[in-house]
């Protein structure tokens, strides 16, 4: 007998969507298959009919439980929601994994780097969400800074104990690494089979407008854009192209913001370069217009929120390919915090967001018939599996994966608001969002952990996730 079946519903399988029906033992999908056919036996049976039966989604990119640079907060000691309330709105949201960071969490001007080994960084991050995570979590492990020989050498032990990407930044001043430096990680990751997140700006031209408008009396938030603007995701995005090129390095831009940003990767990825670009939901809704209004840098999170046209190559690049995944840069705080900055300098980045990317993502591009069920689950799941080294333990209703599964009532409409969200916030930049369909169970490895708006997971079920990066990923775009 199995241990539960989901039948009556559409399923977006590899394969493409269908009426189906699954079954699941042991954690694990067991068997996928036509209506009917799988008796009537089960140790939960889910009537699914009317819904959409999606894998369960994948947040690549969040920043969970770290210090708020002082900067931004206004004080010390601020940190984003803990792993506890980020976890449980992911639950909500019908996210089932997240990957967040270990390493230089929030290293500040006149800070060193820590020389502790990345293994022992990412064990003391283990630590912090083992029993405190409602969903599955594995780390991409930040280089920061001029990185030290030392360092560089652990990149391959890193990889083959199961830490398979590494963020790096262009800019944010002691956080930005040297290319010098970018050259010798890039050649270590790509030798031992990892994968590289970039966060791509150029530091320069950023730099040199924050003193320009400071100059001329025009460093208000609502101007952020003009600081981290088009021709420095430009000059940035095609600066790493060429280094990743060079060296033969896999590319995972987190998020592209500007036009100028999709069109990089997609001259790549006609190359045949493995290069891959996320855009977080929030750009694919608000614009730099969005900033003047009243409370408007609560949208923000880094680089800036661009033009219309910016917003609308984001979107094309979702449905056409261009891009591969979407994401929040998940960075909560509270209202106070998020709006203590109002300078091009202090304005904090993030917003409570985790909870919202996929039905935001759905009435976005799905209800409005931009692209199609596969697509979706490709770009809420199975691609962000597939590059960062999931697939196809996840991101996939297929035999064998694990059994995570967000059922999706297309036909459930609801105005947001901040009663409805689950995170530790008192602010949402979605209040009055009309989302047309809505995650109503979320199931983690066969665990239902969030039905009909009740949470019936805990916090000791999330798990950490040992990751190795496909060869065809690493050799061409592979999804």
């Amino acid at each position: 007998m199995l241990d539960m079946i989901i039948r009556g519903g559409q399923v977006v399988a590899p394969e493409g969507a269908a009426d189906l029906d699954v079954g699941i033992q042991d954690g694990r999908i067991a068997v996928v298959a036509a209506p009917g056919t799988l008796g009537g036996e089960a140790g939960r049976m889910i009537d699914a009919t009317g819904m959409i039966v999606f894998p369960g989604g994948i947040e690549p990119h969040t920043h969970i439980g770290i210090p708020v640079p002082k900067l931004w907060a206004g004080r010390s000691e601020v940190i984003t929601q803990p792993p506890e309330a980020a976890t449980r709105a992911a639950a909500y949201g019908g996210v089932t994994t997240l990957i967040d960071f270990a390493g230089n969490l929030a290293i500040t001007p006149g800070e060193s780097p820590t020389t502790d080994p990345i293994m022992k960084q990412v064990e003391e991050r283990r630590e912090a969400f083992a029993g405190h995570s409602y969903t599955d979590f594995a780390f991409h492990f930040i280089l920061a800074g001029a990185t030290s020989p030392a360092t560089i050498g652990q990149i391959g032990e890193a990889i083959q104990n199961g830490v398979a990407s590494f963020k790096i930044f262009t800019t944010f001043n002691a956080a930005r690494t040297p290319y010098g430096h970018l050259w010798e990680i890039f050649q270590q990751v790509s030798h031992h089979g990892g994968i590289m997140a970039v966060h791509a700006e150029d530091n320069d031209i950023v730099t040199y407008m924050e003193e320009k408008l400071k100059r001329e009396g025009r460093d208000q938030g609502y101007n952020l854009h003009l600081v981290h603007n088009n021709i420095s995701e430009d000059i940035a995005f095609r600066q790493i192209l060429r280094l990743a090129k060079h060296t033969e390095t896999g590319i995972y831009f987190v998020h592209t913001t500007a036009k100028e940003g999709v069109a990089a990767i997609a001259e790549a990825r006609l190359q045949q370069q493995p290069v891959y670009g996320e855009a977080l939901h929030n750009y694919l809704e608000f614009t730099c217009e969005d900033y003047q209004k009243p409370i408007g840098t609560a949208i923000h999170t880094y680089p800036a929120i661009k033009y219309p046209d910016d917003r609308d190559a984001l979107q094309e690049g979702l449905a056409d390919g261009s891009l591969c995944t979407t994401a929040t840069d998940e960075y909560t705080t509270y209202k106070d915090v998020k709006m203590s900055g109002n300078t091009i300098e202090t304005v904090c980045g993030g917003h409570n967001g985790i909870e919202t990317r996929l039905p935001v993502t759905y009435t976005k591009l799905v209800a409005t018939g931009r692209i199609s069920l596969e697509r979706f689950a490709a770009i809420t799941s199975s691609n962000a599996a597939k590059i960062l080294g999931m697939y196809p333990q996840k991101g996939a209703i297929a035999v064998g994966s694990d059994a995570d599964i967000v059922v999706y009532d297309p036909n459930l409409n609801k105005k947001l608001t901040l009663d409805d969200l689950h995170a530790d916030s008192d602010y949402s930049i979605w209040e009055g969002f009309e989302c047309q369909g809505y995650p109503v169970m979320t199931i983690l490895r066969g665990k239902v952990i969030v039905e009909d708006g009740k949470l019936s997971g805990n916090t000791a079920d999330g798990q950490w996730l040992s990751r190795k990066v496909a060869p065809g990923i690493l050799a061409r775009p592979g999804c």
